[in-house]
């Protein structure tokens, strides 16, 4: 059955709203009441066993019926039961698909060759004692050139911090996208004054330096994602609020997911082991860590 016909043919069943009172409360508590009718359904499913034909028809039951108040509460709100669907379905994919690879736009395609991002690049972590007051600080190269200033944890805490260009990396890596990256590689597209302005220079950069001290701390309350693979989709939407106006605002709230992940499975190697050689391949999206 069409969906919107099903909803013109419910919508005919709902009964007028008591005078002085909303009309969306019926519709609502309704349909509150229902999932716990379809929880106790499921819940003598556990204990009658699947195989019971009455608690397959129960749960088919309890369905319809929340389906009935979704659609009646849908009509109160003047929507169109297909358009939420729809709607569902583009935030559901946003989520939990990542961009397919024909998809994917490579953000500095049109720039020259040394204004773009390395498709594969090999980059180097090292732990050394800082002359002075002996502190501990973690320097990364490319091809033997330090990349910006060696990086402390700046903070009371010794929690490794001082390797967070590893997030800017799998940014890069996974993305397609990191204003850090750029600057650390000299790979800012000042080509293009509005493009090196926007999407380069020092408000994005402070934007993506923002996310990498936000998710950290994040990561910090989750094990820092050692056997987390998922983040709160409202952290998440965080971000892509934070980057609404960047050109990685076309990208998927999952590509976030994974950009993320990416980072901390490499970090946790830098941490483990005390620095690294890290392989970067955009075309893979991958980050690879060997000691």
């Amino acid at each position: 059955m069409d969906i919107n016909r099903y909803q013109l043919a419910a919508i005919k069943t709902l009964q007028e709203p008591a005078p002085g009172t909303d009309p969306a409360v019926v519709p609502l508590l309704g349909l509150v009441g229902e999932v716990g009718s379809l929880a106790t359904a499921y819940k003598k499913r556990l204990r009658d066993g699947p195989g019971l034909v009455s608690g397959k028809q129960l749960v088919r039951e309890e369905l319809g019926d929340v389906l009935w108040y979704v659609a009646a509460l849908a009509h109160r709100f003047g929507l169109d039961l297909e358009d939420v669907a729809a709607a569902n379905l583009v935030k559901i994919s946003d989520r939990w698909r990542t961009t397919p690879t024909a998809d994917r736009i490579i953000f500095d395609a049109d720039f020259p060759e040394s204004e773009r991002l390395p498709r594969q690049a090999t980059l180097t972590f090292t732990l050394q004692q800082r002359e002075g007051d002996g502190r501990t600080v973690s320097v990364l190269t490319h091809d033997g050139t330090p990349c910006g200033d060696p990086l402390t944890d700046a903070s009371h805490i010794d929690d490794d911090y001082r390797f967070h260009d590893i997030f800017h990396l799998a940014h890069a890596a996974v993305l397609g996208w990191s204003p850090v990256s750029r600057f650390l590689l000299g790979r800012k597209r000042k080509s293009d004054l509005k493009t090196d302005e926007a999407e380069d220079g020092g408000r994005a950069i402070a934007i993506e330096e923002g996310i990498s001290a936000l998710v950290f701390s994040y990561a910090a309350r989750h094990s820092y994602f050692e056997n987390v693979r998922h983040i709160d989709h409202e952290f998440i939407k965080t971000i892509t609020s934070m980057t609404a106006h960047l050109e990685v605002s076309i990208l998927r709230s999952a590509d976030w997911e994974q950009a993320i992940m990416t980072g901390y499975d490499a970090w946790r190697k830098l941490r483990t082991q005390g620095g690294g050689t890290i392989h970067l391949d955009l075309d893979e999206q991958t980050l690879t860590v060997e000691p």
